[in-house]
């Protein structure tokens, strides 16, 4: 149950905002799969769709700013002080112990068309949306939408994250495209640096249990085993991350 251990801190780890007293009230004394369907109440009691663009910029009226709120390089909004300079934190492209190849500020240089790193940044789905047929509110819930250079999204695809055992491609902070070195899966795959595993695996294990009651019909995305159980995923982001 190593999975529904971690839901105790999973919400709290995605935003670094105060929680609301008593908010997980409900919650106590259960577990297994009722902590998970309790937890899926929670999350989705109050949630507010945004547009899809408002993930860029917020929505104007209830005070978010988006990307800048929840993705900026700085103490407040990444929990983590790397440059500290308040450009977007990509972690496909920010690393962590020497400067980075390249920043990008919110509001700039948004893609269109890329060619090369550093070109332009866009919106990655962690859960691609084709699992979802780009429904909402999975296409714009900023918990597993992230912004990321445009050719490294471009090259991560819908790739299943995993080890990688032969690098193919890799971007300039060490993320990587390769051949899978996970055992019961032979496709390609994609590994973000060690820096960030454990953000994403939170994103990932904060959808399963968000969109609980949908996510056994994910079967495009071969991360997804079929099932809406406390575990459902066959391969990569909970089990090495």
């Amino acid at each position: 149950m190593k999975h529904l251990y971690i839901l105790a801190i999973l919400i709290s780890s995605l935003s670094y905002g105060q929680i609301p007293s008593n908010y997980y009230d409900s919650a106590n004394g259960l577990s297994g799969y009722a902590l998970k369907t309790q937890l899926k109440t929670i999350t989705s009691n109050g949630h507010q769709s945004r547009s899809y663009d408002q993930l860029y910029d917020g929505d104007g009226i209830s005070g978010s700013n988006g990307y800048e709120d929840t993705h900026s390089d700085t103490a407040v909004s990444s929990g983590t002080n790397y440059e500290n300079d308040g450009t977007i934190l990509d972690m496909y492209s920010e690393r962590p112990f020497g400067p980075d190849s390249y920043n990008y500020t919110h509001g700039n240089n948004q893609c269109g068309n890329q060619s090369s790193e550093g070109d332009c940044y866009n919106r990655e789905h962690l859960v691609p949306q084709s699992s979802f047929n780009s429904a909402f509110p999975m296409q714009s819930d900023i918990h597993h939408v992230i912004p990321s250079d445009g050719r490294v999204n471009n090259f991560r695809g819908s790739l299943v994250f995993g080890n990688v055992a032969s690098t193919n491609w890799a971007s300039t902070n060490g993320s990587k495209r390769g051949s899978s070195a996970m055992s019961g899966y032979s496709g390609t795959v994609f590994e973000p640096i060690d820096e960030f595993k454990g953000d994403i695996a939170r994103a990932l294990l904060y959808f399963a249990v968000r969109y609980e009651n949908t996510v056994d019909g994910y079967t495009s995305f071969a991360m997804f085993d079929g099932s809406n159980e406390c575990s459902s995923f066959t391969h990569g982001p909970l089990s090495y991350y």
